[in-house]
């Protein structure tokens, strides 16, 4: 059998050249060469990467005129890697982090080679000195960042897709520009029956960060947590998922101002269009909640 062929997406607003620059070339001393690179100019223009930084191989840049958010400016990396027809597996990286070992991709095609109902791998995340935060472990309590194994979600930051799974489930929800579009898309190859695969040994490093550096982060994460619900979830459920949710932001948050913004977010998710509904099978609820993570919490 032929070893799968592995492309890299990256999405860049263009802010962090030095940082981009560094990955690619953490890419490029990858074992195993990239069949294809796609680096998304998401509201910027790109200069050309493999000229510059003398990277073996052909890197296509895609330059979008508006910010489309991060799985907007994803949607049109799988676009352009749709266009050369020939990729099996695409690894989407933040352009902040860096692959400090050489064997990533390598190691990528095996784990998707040795099981063909494998569609999403996640990465660990850590920082600089080793440490990876709570939030990016994909399980309920975290514990050991060490331990792989099935799980229920993944990291957005570092990750690989089978093209196949995506061609059933669809792309990225581009219109929640950012939050919570990992989970609507990890519950989507879940309910088509794809496994989820955390795979610790697949480092990427990436600075330590908050996503409430954003702006609008109480406001997104609110509004995109209703949508994800009201699209994804059986109707008996979407009032309890809402419930502990809420009642765990209101005993977390010590930011006034910030639950002022997450109030007028859950009524934006309330008052919006949710997008498509197709919530998923009672039987992904069981296989979800067998995993760990019942989608209540």
């Amino acid at each position: 059998m032929d070893a799968p062929r592995i492309a890299v997406a990256v999405v860049t607003m263009g802010n962090r050249p030095d940082e981009v620059d560094a990955l690619l070339r953490s890419v490029a001393k990858q074992d195993v060469a990239a069949d294809r690179i796609v680096v998304v100019g998401n509201g910027c223009r790109l200069p050309e990467f493999a000229e510059r930084l003398s990277l073996p191989g052909e890197v296509t840049t895609v330059d979008v005129e508006e910010n489309l958010g991060c799985p907007g400016g994803r949607n049109v990396g799988l676009a352009r890697l749709r266009e050369f027809g020939d990729i099996d597996i695409v690894v989407e990286l933040d352009d902040d982090g860096l692959l400090v070992d050489p064997d990533v991709l390598r190691r990528v095609g095996e784990l998707f080679d040795a099981d063909d109902r494998l569609g999403i791998i996640g990465f660990r995340i850590a920082d600089e000195h080793g440490e990876t935060q709570q939030r990016h472990v994909p399980r309920i309590g975290a514990g050991d960042p060490l331990r792989g194994g099935d799980v229920t979600g993944f990291l957005g930051g570092g990750h690989a897709f089978r093209m196949t799974m995506l061609a059933e489930t669809g792309d990225w929800p581009a219109e929640f520009f950012f939050a919570h579009e990992e989970i609507d898309l990890a519950w989507r190859a879940a309910d088509h029956g794809w496994r989820i695969l955390y795979a610790p040994e697949l480092l990427l490093q990436h600075p330590r960060t908050s996503p409430a550096r954003h702006a609008v982060y109480y406001r997104v994460n609110a509004r995109n947590r209703v949508w994800l619900v009201r699209r994804r979830l059986p109707w008996p459920l979407i009032p309890v998922h809402l419930g502990v949710w809420t009642a765990l932001t209101l005993l977390r948050s010590r930011s006034a101002s910030g639950l002022r913004a997450w109030f007028a977010g859950f009524v934006e998710g309330v008052r919006e269009p949710a997008g498509e509904r197709r919530p998923m099978r009672w039987r992904t609820v069981w296989r979800l909640t067998r995993l760990g993570r019942p989608p209540v919490i």
